[in-house]
């Protein structure tokens, strides 16, 4: 097929002139050159996304014509502790926008695993860990559940925005629930405390709070990764167990611990359920979304849906 360039058209028979700007037809190997010396209109990039929602260390290659990226990352939820049934606390979530790329090159992107359950020996429950695009910036993992105070994970690096995860109970009480992972322009909600302080929703579209009822707490809920939408719920109180934090943005709720079986937080970064019987629980492992192209596409919600 031949394309008209300048009021021409590129094809095997050479131009009647030879000069850059004149009209005719023009063979491939000169419109080549005129890519080259800077006279050939270049085409924009064609809108789309790449999400890594599976816990690892990825290699993105940035695509012909992509100059820059939008990109969010939601840091791994806690994992809480088979001791007192400790809830955990939720992931961080950060995203930075109109990043600068070199098409061809080749870009670091980790997904921040959710923390484990620990099922025997110390109290601490194992922390979530950090998701990353290219170390310019990083979405903290949520804390694992302890006796003594349990912080949601925190954005760190050169980020534009978003928020820090929930936390699970501000004394991180025996039988407490899990943290909601943290929003786009606030934190995930509060897990359930045994002793005082109920599940709160989450804020900036993050996941909310996990409930608590039966001596045993809820998972926190997760975030999604297409833009800011609505706040996850609390959880509420149930004597049959605790209820699961509502997913913010978008972003699933967690698995009720049952029989004596650990659950899990809510995707993506939910912090892990208090299970009963001293069972404990893994928090959601966290994800990362890239968006192109970075100056027409960004984070909270500038066309950052699909595709």
């Amino acid at each position: 097929m031949s394309r008209r360039y300048k009021g021409g058209v590129i094809s095997a028979t050479a131009p009647t002139t030879s000069t850059s700007t004149a009209k005719g037809v023009w063979t491939l190997p000169q419109q080549m050159q005129a890519q080259a010396a800077g006279n050939w209109p270049s085409q924009p990039p064609i809108p789309s996304s790449q999400s890594y929602t599976t816990a690892g260390t990825y290699t993105w290659v940035a695509p012909a014509l992509v100059t820059s990226v939008s990109v969010v990352a939601v840091g791994g939820g806690g994992g809480s502790s088979w001791w007192y049934n400790s809830g955990a606390a939720g992931g961080a979530l950060a995203y930075k926008n109109n990043y600068s790329v070199t098409p061809g090159n080749s870009y670091t992107v980790i997904v921040g695993a959710g923390g484990p359950p620990r099922t025997s020996g110390t109290h601490t429950g194992i922390n979530g860990c950090a998701s990353s695009f290219n170390s310019v910036f990083s979405a903290g993992g949520g804390t694992g559940s302890r006796c003594g105070s349990v912080p949601g994970g925190t954005p760190s690096g050169c980020y534009t925005g978003g928020g820090n995860g929930g936390l699970t109970g501000p004394n991180a009480a025996p039988y407490t629930a899990g943290g909601g992972a943290g929003g786009y322009s606030g934190a995930g909600g509060r897990g359930y405390s045994y002793f005082g302080c109920g599940s709160t929703a989450g804020s900036g579209g993050g996941g909310g709070g996990g409930g608590q009822g039966g001596n045993y707490g809820g998972p926190g809920g997760g975030v999604g990764i297409l833009g800011q939408g609505s706040n996850g719920a609390a959880g509420t109180y149930s004597s049959l167990g605790g209820t699961s934090g509502g997913g913010g943005s978008g972003g699933s709720t967690g698995t009720l611990s049952t029989n004596c079986a650990g659950g899990s937080g809510g995707a993506y970064g939910g912090g892990a359920p208090g299970g009963p019987c001293s069972s404990a629980s893994r928090g959601a492992d966290g994800a990362v979304r890239i968006i192109w192209p970075g100056c027409s596409r960004s984070f909270p919600s500038t066309c950052a849906g699909s595709p």
